[in-house]
């Protein structure tokens, strides 16, 4: 049976550590319970399957990378889209500072999810994305960004947003506010006129 609560989030968080170093396929139900000190058939009191776990880590950091980019968009004054832009981008950055492991499994592992849940999370992922489009297209209507291909940008961005998953160390050299300052500065660059 499925569980809520400060036990369950155990689970979730042990099974995300180890599915963000070891890969999703490469982890097994033994590994987590192992991590958790409790016997492998113990963990199927706590949840159904190993893909129910990756399931409510995607699903859970789907949720946080969303709420983020709503309160970007609603603590940015005005409809400035450079403003909006580098709102989205240093809320970005710091989901994936607040928890390096669920965005990094949230990033690579989705793709094990069964085909309804994986395309449950595919549209989410393209909405999210869909933000940024409609950012770099706001911002090109009145030649603050050049023009690039919005979908091509936004790619682009993501892809280097979402990399920082795979290396931030919170004890590293940069801080996340640091960390997010140099990535809206390089988005902004990368789409402004001036860089052409």
């Amino acid at each position: 049976m499925i569980e809520t609560g400060a036990r369950r989030r155990e689970i979730d968080d042990v099974a995300s550590e180890l599915f963000h170093t070891n890969g999703y396929a490469a982890t097994s139900v033994r590994d987590i319970a192992r991590a958790l000190d409790i016997q492998g058939a113990s963990l199927y009191a706590h949840v159904a399957s190993k893909e129910d776990l990756l399931w409510s880590i995607v699903d859970r950091a789907a949720t946080v990378f969303e709420e983020a980019a709503e309160r970007a968009g609603a603590d940015t004054a005005g409809d400035d889209p450079v403003e909006r832009l580098a709102a989205i981008v240093e809320a970005h950055v710091e989901v994936i500072a607040a928890d390096p492991e669920q965005s990094s499994v949230f990033v690579t592992e989705w793709r094990h999810l069964s085909p309804e849940r994986r395309a449950a999370i595919g549209a989410r992922r393209d909405d999210y994305e869909q933000r940024f489009r409609s950012l770099i297209a706001d911002g090109q209507a009145v030649g603050a960004f050049a023009r690039v291909d919005p979908a091509i940008a936004a790619t682009f961005l993501l892809t280097a947003l979402n990399g920082i998953a795979t290396w931030y160390r919170p004890d590293g050299r940069l801080s996340a506010d640091r960390i997010a300052d140099h990535y809206v500065d390089l988005a902004l660059r990368s789409l402004s006129e001036d860089h052409r």
